[in-house]
């Protein structure tokens, strides 16, 4: 997409977007145009989804925030982002919380080369960048090191099925965590498949909350899940 192309989304001008955003607005506008010109060709979008970024992946990414904050119930939390990708919801929810900490953990380098461009862009200064695997964060865990502690919630969306994104986020979580996923429709699917593992894992009070994205527009799904 050329820098100088016009950038077009049909809620550009939606008062959505202030209802929702808040004080984030003027930064994930900034956001909005590095995904519009970039996020395409750097393989962080598909080209369906460029012209309908604020739906599909802004406010879809803050959807989660009322329940991070709700779970959370305190100010400078810990919040691991798992698989953060383009930014979703990472770096959305970092621009909507200040007051707390962000980690994102993303494994490939270009996608977090992309990370550290959007948190300098953004000027995001409650957000740190690791390239690592959740399971190399957990191994830290293990063996304490001073560099890594256990988080008070962990986020994610479109990772993994809930049978496997129980075992990557849960053992990052302090007791009393919580693991916070954004999902699709069949999210009350996977989570009773995951009932066994999650329990296994440490994992309690698992449930499905419709989360909504905004106005009129088609709300999403948030798994919780409360670590004992």
């Amino acid at each position: 997409m050329p820098e100088d192309a016009e950038i077009h989304d049909p809620l550009d001008d939606s008062p959505i977007l202030e209802e929702v955003l808040g004080e984030a607005l003027p930064r994930l506008r900034k956001f909005h145009v590095k995904l519009f010109t970039e996020g395409e060709p750097r393989g962080l979008i598909g080209p369906r989804d460029v012209g309908i970024l604020w739906e599909r992946h802004i406010l879809n990414s803050a959807a989660i925030v009322p329940f991070i904050r709700r779970e959370i119930g305190k100010t400078n939390a810990s919040i691991a982002d798992v698989g953060s990708g383009g930014g979703f919801p990472g770096i959305v929810a970092a621009a909507c919380m200040p007051e707390h900490r962000f980690t994102l953990i993303e494994p490939m380098e270009r996608r977090v080369e992309w990370l550290h461009e959007c948190v300098e862009l953004m000027r995001l200064s409650n957000v740190t960048v690791i390239r690592a695997r959740a399971e190399e964060i957990i191994a830290a865990l293990k063996r304490r090191d001073a560099q890594v502690r256990p988080f008070d919630a962990v986020t994610c969306r479109a990772v993994a099925p809930m049978t496997k994104l129980t075992g990557w986020t849960l053992p990052m979580l302090k007791p009393q965590g919580s693991l916070i996923a954004l999902k699709g429709r069949s999210a009350q699917v996977e989570l009773d498949k995951a009932e066994r593992v999650i329990r296994t894992a440490g994992g309690m009070r698992a449930r499905v909350v419709v989360a909504p994205v905004g106005g009129d527009l088609e709300p999403t799904h948030v798994v919780i899940v409360r670590k004992r």
